[in-house]
């Protein structure tokens, strides 16, 4: 495999107000199935994601969950993010804390680099707080009935001192990027509505230190004000990959910065697309080279909430449909450009109709078909047909479709895609028929044709498929009896399978059906548990807030 280069791919870090649900996860996995595919593609991949730790909100909630701490909160919360992002099975190279020693660090050295070319400066805030999404909003950002625009809460008058952040400063810089670099910001509606929202009717400048609370990182030379999250949060891109403030980066920064890809969600590409490219051009650090803005994955059509009872987890998913499953269609579902949906019904269909009917049956069917025939020899007679051509041709075609489909970010386009080998090869049965070939001794080696034929077919598949769902590919591979994944250098070429070699005996099915009624009343479970557990959370955090208010 020729080396195509580096590529150095970031998650947003998570927020540990608490446990992510499905639409959290669904970033990680998209994440993860851009980076697997890179790394087979030739690239040298560098891959961060992490947890956003600090802030007002992480204080209230460490109160009401009654730790004697917000560190031994989000100690807590850290390692639930960790344990799903594992159970996905995301192969991250670094999972950064916002309270991690180099990171605060840097923080403290990149506030204080800022404020002494001129930058950041000390000033006094008066304006409408959400602390939920920890924003300032002026009163025309508002929704109609006066609510956050982005969470729907509720907002509050805030004054207090505070430096500042000169946005005007470096707004026609930014505004000149994004229109000679149409790349910067996907899809281009986000782009036209950062710019149409925010950049073009005038930034204002920005509050980057807050005294109000202190669980944040300290400015160091003014401890009564810490850093605000954005300057903390954004700022793990770089300090990920041992970027120093002073200018003695190690070589994670020389060797991957700038990042090829920030993978966010739509409701923070404010922040990653104005505010982060604006400090880079303060510290005089290269801009990342693409901003992808995805959208949400809706329980229904609505926003998941704890208090709605409509929140879905990944890890009860995979309990019911396995870990890859539930990869599959978080990653099949979500659209390029508009919101997903998710429910425990679609889940089920999905399940049964793609993985156990399309993929699961025709393996077993091929596997079951060479040791019925051929004592599970696989083997190339050369009896060909003018049905193969049409195989061949959209086998060894796939790869160059699905290589500009990622290259595009259209990760359930390029699913699509690979699948299309796993049915046209289950429509070559039906029209082959292996079974009346059988019964005829003169048409055996047509027989054994026709077999390698799926055989190869599966192999190229399952290396395409492997990095959206790498252990349900290794198990296919183990089924046809290959040891290793098919590079993606050779997957335009048919016929590499090597002849004799042996599919598996008797291998388990790989995705067996599952009853819609059962699933139903395994949801319901779980959702009647899941309400349970918000009442009594509610109720102790009210009893902790009580407490430490008589404290206090």
């Amino acid at each position: 495999m020729v080396n195509k280069g580096k590529f150095y791919l970031t998650t947003a870090i998570a927020y540990t107000s608490g446990k992510p649900h499905i639409g959290n996860s669904y970033e990680i996995v998209l994440a993860d199935a851009i980076a697997r595919y890179k790394r087979a593609d030739g690239y040298d991949v560098h891959f961060l994601t992490g947890s956003d730790e600090h802030g007002q909100k992480i204080e209230t909630r460490a109160i009401e969950a009654g730790c004697a701490s917000p560190k031994e909160f989000v100690d807590q919360t850290a390692a639930e993010i960790k344990r799903l992002w594992d159970l996905m099975n995301t192969s991250y190279d670094r999972f950064i804390r916002t309270t991690d020693a180099d990171h605060e660090l840097q923080v403290q050295k990149i506030f204080k680099k800022l404020y002494e070319q001129g930058d950041i400066y000390k000033g006094s805030y008066e304006g409408l707080y959400c602390t939920e999404c920890e924003a300032f909003y002026t009163k025309s950002q508002l929704t109609e009935e006066g609510k956050c625009p982005v969470c729907g809460g509720d907002v509050h008058p805030m004054a207090e001192e505070a430096y500042f952040f000169k946005m005007s400063k470096y707004a026609d810089r930014l505004i000149e990027h994004i229109n000679s670099h149409p790349e910067f910001i996907q899809p281009v509606a986000r782009k036209n509505e950062m710019m149409n929202n925010f950049l073009l009717p005038g930034l204002q400048d920005l509050c980057v230190s807050r005294t109000s609370f202190k669980w944040g990182i300290p400015v160091d030379f003014d401890p009564g004000h810490v850093v605000y999250v954005w300057l903390d949060a954004l700022t793990n891109y770089i300090t990920g990959v041992d970027f120093d403030a002073d200018g003695n980066s190690g070589e994670l920064f020389k060797k991957y910065w700038p990042a090829d890809l920030h993978l966010i969600g739509k409701d923070i590409l404010r922040f990653h697309t104005i505010y982060w490219p604006i400090f880079l051009m303060a510290l005089d650090v290269p801009l990342p080279k693409q901003i992808f803005g995805h959208p949400w994955l809706l329980q229904g059509g609505e926003k998941m909430s704890k208090s709605k009872g409509n929140v879905i987890y990944a890890d009860d998913l995979a309990d019911l449909f396995g870990v890859d499953a539930v990869r599959y269609f978080v990653l099949h579902e979500m659209p390029y450009d508009n919101d997903g949906v998710i429910t425990w019904e679609l889940m089920a269909e999905r399940y049964n109709s793609d993985l156990a009917n399309t993929l699961g049956n025709l393996v077993s069917r091929t596997v079951a078909m060479s040791n019925k025939y051929f004592g599970g020899v696989v083997e190339d007679a050369g009896v060909s047909e003018p049905v193969d051509a049409d195989l061949k041709k959209l086998v060894t075609g796939t790869y160059e479709t699905v290589e500009k489909k990622m290259e595009e970010l259209r990760v359930a386009e390029a699913l699509t895609e690979i699948f299309q080998i796993f049915k046209r090869s289950n429509k070559y049965i039906d029209e082959t028929e292996p079974w009346v070939l059988a019964k005829d001794e003169s048409r055996r080696d047509r027989l054994k044709t026709v077999l390698y034929n799926l055989t190869e077919s599966i192999s190229i598949g399952i290396a395409l498929l492997a990095p959206f769902m790498p252990a349900s590919a290794q198990a296919v591979a183990e089924a046809i009896g290959i040891s290793e994944l098919r590079p993606f250098d050779t997957l335009t070429t048919f016929g590499l399978y090597p002849n004799g070699d042996r599919v598996r005996e008797g291998s388990a099915v790989l995705f067996a059906r599952k009853d819609l009624k059962e699933v139903l009343e395994q949801a319901a479970e779980i959702t009647r548990k899941q309400k349970a557990e918000y009442e009594e959370t509610r109720r102790q955090a009210e009893e902790n807030l009580k407490k430490a208010a008589q404290k206090s």
